[in-house]
């Protein structure tokens, strides 16, 4: 049982709270509301680059890292579709460190055209190594351009095209951040070796002045209704052949998506799941197979990635992929191979939750979420709830044909 306590500022920040005393250290872990589903065509990867950004420093604070340090702490942040994550971990005596910097870019945050064209640099060299310059590098991007046609997921966070990134202008960048970053649309949770009205102290002392500003409204369009299945077939200078089958899911924060998440875990999740024991044991067609949910805010994909051997066949290859999906749609699933997944993802969330900092970004993402971060201890309920029936009924759904899109990527000899 994570306690969790919460208030939120007159200017709309939202404060989290978690005391830890078994340990002397505190995470201070900020999320803001805004992805690359926020960004336009044209302008993709966006949201990425303010990761970067935002450790340029500013004004008042010229070096980012370098008070960080000096307390003893570490930071670092993360980009998804959905949000921004930014974390410190510091001694518990300095973690007002943490709140004077994350107020500072909050609130004064400045842009240079010079810092600018660094960062740019930095995220464009990022993209040529993880998706041009690299085997199967281009795989997410090719796979969301074919399973998404309306809603920004259709790219990836770092971006369409490196281009995006490199015709960016500072205005553009000043109005990113006024429409985003702003104290309204973000979420702050302060974990360990800190009582609550400490936290709330040093919160108010921080943020508390800083003006409210009105997140951009969202207006993102919804995807349309696959209808048919979807098939490209892509050749590359690459080793093997790849098999790439993705399925349309419900979002994260729908009823239905425990019962997705434990589709993918009957099929791939370790050596006593489906693919591995009926496939990857059984035959010699891939040399890894496995399947993952998005777990996106809006409605996802369910992929099943694997690599085949030299001299596969790949008809045969799908369709052992597909007499597995089959399966579990007509109900070939017992409810102690459910509970079986039930109880190592409670033991998996169990051992997470151990980690301060980990506590600190779930409890941020489940207020994201659901609104109210408390869920993070009642979301098991509602995987030991699944039953037969609705996994039979969800995979129907799921690996139904016209919901299907499969990306064949392969050597171009």
């Amino acid at each position: 049982m994570i306690d969790v306590n919460s208030l939120r500022l007159g200017n709309g920040l939202q404060l989290l709270h978690h005391h830890d005393p078994s340990t002397q250290m505190v995470a201070v872990n900020i999320l803001y509301d805004v992805g690359s589903r926020d960004e336009r065509h044209g302008r993709t990867g966006m949201a990425h680059l303010f990761e970067h950004l935002m450790f340029g420093g500013t004004a008042r604070i010229p070096n980012f890292d370098i008070p960080l340090q000096e307390a003893g702490g570490e930071s670092n942040a993360w980009t998804t579709c959905d949000l921004t994550n930014f974390y410190e971990i510091l001694p518990a005596q300095n973690i007002e460190t943490a709140f004077w910097l994350e107020s500072d870019r909050m609130a004064s945050m400045t842009f240079s055209q010079q810092a600018l064209d660094v960062q740019k640099g930095v995220v464009i060299e990022e993209f040529k190594q993880r998706c041009v310059n690299r085997p199967y590098g281009d795989v997410d991007h090719l796979l969301r351009s074919t399973t998404f046609t309306t809603h920004p997921y259709r790219w990836p966070t770092i971006g369409e095209r490196f281009e995006d990134i490199e015709n960016v202008t500072l205005d553009e960048v000043e109005a990113f951040f006024r429409a985003h970053y702003t104290p309204g649309n973000a979420i702050l949770c302060v974990t360990g070796n800190i009582d609550f009205d400490r936290a709330v102290e040093l919160v108010e002392k921080w943020f508390g002045e800083i003006p409210a500003r009105s997140a951009k409204a969202r207006n993102i369009p919804a995807e349309p209704l696959q209808s048919a299945p979807r098939m490209a077939t892509v050749r590359r200078a690459v080793p093997q052949n790849m098999i790439i089958k993705a399925y349309h899911t419900c979002g994260r924060n729908d009823a239905g998506f425990p019962v997705c998440d434990i589709i993918s875990d009957l099929l791939a999740n370790g050596n006593s799941a489906r693919f591995f024991r009926n496939i990857l044991m059984e035959t010699d067609l891939f040399s890894d197979l496995d399947a993952a949910v998005w777990g996106s805010i809006d409605p996802g994909l369910l992929v099943i990635k694997g690599k085949l051997t030299h001299g596969a066949n790949i008809d045969k290859a799908i369709e052992l992929i597909d007499a597995e999906t089959a399966k579990l749609a007509d109900g070939d699933v017992s409810q102690y191979e459910i509970e079986k997944y039930v109880n190592k993802l409670e033991s998996k969330e169990c051992f997470e939750n151990i980690s301060y900092a980990e506590k600190a970004s779930k409890l941020c993402y489940r207020q994201l979420v659901s609104g109210d971060a408390d869920d993070i201890n009642r979301e098991i309920n509602e995987y030991r709830k699944i039953t037969t029936c609705q996994v039979a009924s969800e995979a129907a759904k799921l690996f139904d044909a016209a919901n299907e899109t499969t990306l064949l990527y392969g050597p171009d000899v």
